[in-house]
């Protein structure tokens, strides 16, 4: 989280609306522990990770959902490591991520 601490209060003082993603459970094999966030302004910016690129493209479209319509919501996402190696990711696991806009 400290990791887009800078990046947050530009955007404040920026007045752009965003949305965080934290990672809440890794089951299995998992790229980023519990605590790991990731931020996405209305635009598009991001800072952070909660994967490591396996997911990230999809958190950008959940947050970018979240930040539309004020919701707060747990998204899943995984696959098996067998999936994951057969794909090219480096990782399987299931990843457990809440979304909610950040209330300035």
């Amino acid at each position: 989280m400290k990791e887009i601490l800078a990046d947050l209060d530009r955007w404040k003082r920026q007045g752009k609306r965003v949305a965080l993603a934290r990672v809440v459970d890794v089951e299995g094999s998992g790229p980023r522990l519990p605590g790991a966030a990731m931020a996405v302004t209305e635009d598009g910016e991001v800072a952070g990770s909660v994967s490591g690129g396996c997911v990230e493209g999809a958190v950008v479209t959940e947050a970018l959902q979240v930040i539309a319509d004020g919701s707060r919501k747990m998204v899943t996402f995984g696959y098996s490591d067998d999936e994951a190696f057969a794909v090219g990711l480096t990782c399987g696991g299931t990843i457990h991520l809440f979304l909610e806009p950040l209330d300035w």
